[in-house]
């Protein structure tokens, strides 16, 4: 069951936040995933984008594979039992919850998310096991302070809890606001607790430049490519799951069977903030 007191789109707001005749990034992720929750300015979009860098086709995929196996790595292996998935998009909506409630029926997940489309799709399709739960929050992640506290109806922050950021980063031009909004979540988050997040690099492929500014002269919002290195400055002051920072097919591809055809120009990384995760018996 959803644990969402906000209204769908069904309401007449929410519906006219969406315009079909625009590229708009979740649609566009949709269409490259094989998905059908997409409009003719969207697969415009994406075959533009790949006629510049044929790696963009591959990028969606990837993203999404690396999601499957660290969610399973943080369930199995790692106890993780709450997750927050943050721009979760249309095409990754029920992996989070689909894999971590299959390893313990309990877990709870939170998908956050501004566009009306992923919110309806969210709250149409997630559902969870009687056991745990399943929240939709509309908040962004430059509103961190909104999205934490709008997460707290779902989420228990003195327990750890893992937050996944598969694609939400590129979208915010400035580095230093990225890291700003990343210290200002991990601050909020209790020792033992994860950050796992992709990011488009710049560093790559060297097509991929073109590719990018095609998206950038159709819609918005601008989309920003950084290197290894300062991907690398996000997760400053975390201790990294080997193999570390690394290209996205590269991420423990045996851990779930994923294997892509085709290498995606993004890194991938899963990290833990330091410190002692209290025990469940003591909270």
């Amino acid at each position: 069951m959803i644990d969402d007191r906000q209204p769908g789109l069904t309401g007449r707001p929410e519906a006219a936040r969406i315009d079909t005749a625009v590229p708009n990034p979740a649609r566009v992720a949709d269409f490259l995933n094989g998905g059908r929750n997409n409009f003719e300015a969207d697969r415009r979009a994406a075959w533009a984008m790949i006629a510049s860098a044929p790696s963009i086709a591959g990028i969606v995929p990837a993203v999404l594979a690396f999601q499957r196996r660290a969610v399973r790595f943080l369930a199995l292996e790692a106890g993780i039992r709450q997750f927050l998935d943050v721009g979760t998009g249309i095409p990754g909506v029920q992996a989070g919850c689909d894999i971590a409630q299959s390893v313990d029926p309990a877990c709870r997940v939170v998908y956050a998310d501004h566009d009306p489309m992923v919110l309806s799709h969210v709250r149409a399709f997630a559902r969870s096991t009687a056991q745990g739960a399943i929240g939709a929050v509309d908040a962004k992640l430059t509103n961190p302070a909104a999205l934490l506290a709008g997460s707290a109806a779902t989420l228990d922050f003195r327990q750890p809890v893992a937050v996944l950021l598969p694609s939400t980063l590129p979208f915010i031009p400035s580095t230093a606001r990225v890291a700003a909004i990343l210290a200002r979540l991990l601050a909020a988050l209790s020792p033992g607790s994860y950050l796992a997040l992709c990011h488009v690099a710049s560093d790559l492929d060297p097509a991929l430049e073109a590719g990018v500014d095609r998206w950038n002269e159709m819609s918005s919002p601008q989309f920003t490519l950084r290197s290894r290195a300062e991907v690398a400055g996000l997760t400053a002051g975390l201790a990294l799951v080997e193999p570390g920072l690394v290209p996205v097919d590269e991420w423990r591809p045996a851990f779930d069977g994923d294997r892509q055809d085709r290498s995606a120009p993004v890194y991938a990384v899963l990290a833990r903030k330091p410190g002692q995760a209290t025990p469940r018996s003591a909270r």
